[in-house]
């Protein structure tokens, strides 16, 4: 039975603070119980320049810097691959234990399949439920990666109104395959 979506995508917007929208969300589930793994940005919110300065792992709490000192020539960004790798290889196995995974963004180092493209590939392979930011102008590889994932506004109601439908198609499951089970011993 087709149910809700497991891969969301919340439209990074101009002005929201969607790293911090995620946070309030894995909060809230972690204080309920579900099993989050997963990496957030934590953001230097310097304009004209990447933002993000450290990816958090919502698991262990290590921090890994993904910002280099200088920019590459030609580049305002100063974003460390070597960063994102180590925080990516890290997450991996915390995948299959996880409830929900969450990640900061599928950006242009995602878009360009390196970064955290391998834990994007792993959530969605191991069927666990995903939830990220995606801008506009990274819109088209997301589709492109991801065809049917949802895509949700910037706002707490959105993100926890996917969140219940997936956790009520998950319990009806369950409950379903339990009847059938039972209908055969």
């Amino acid at each position: 039975m087709p149910g809700p979506r497991a891969i969301a995508a919340i439209a990074n917007r101009e002005g929201r603070d969607s790293q911090e929208l995620l946070a309030a969300a894995v909060r809230d589930w972690r204080a309920a119980g579900v099993r989050v793994a997963g990496l957030l940005a934590e953001n230097r919110h310097t304009a004209g320049e990447c933002s993000a300065a450290f990816l958090h792992d919502i698991a262990t709490g290590r921090r890994f810097s993904i910002e280099l000192d200088a920019a590459p020539g030609g580049s305002i960004c100063h974003l460390d691959p070597a960063g994102l790798d180590a925080a990516c290889a890290q997450l991996l196995p915390g995948i299959a234990g996880a409830d929900l995974v969450v990640l900061s963004k599928f950006g242009k180092t995602e878009a360009a399949g390196a970064g955290l493209r391998p834990a994007f590939a792993a959530v969605i392979a191991a069927g666990t439920p995903l939830l990220t930011t995606v801008s506009d102008k990274h819109a088209e590889a997301w589709a492109a990666f991801a065809p049917d994932a949802l895509r949700l506004e910037p706002d707490a109601d959105a993100v926890r109104d996917w969140w219940r439908a997936r956790r009520q198609a998950v319990r009806v499951r369950a409950g379903a395959a339990s009847q059938w089970r039972s209908r055969l011993m």
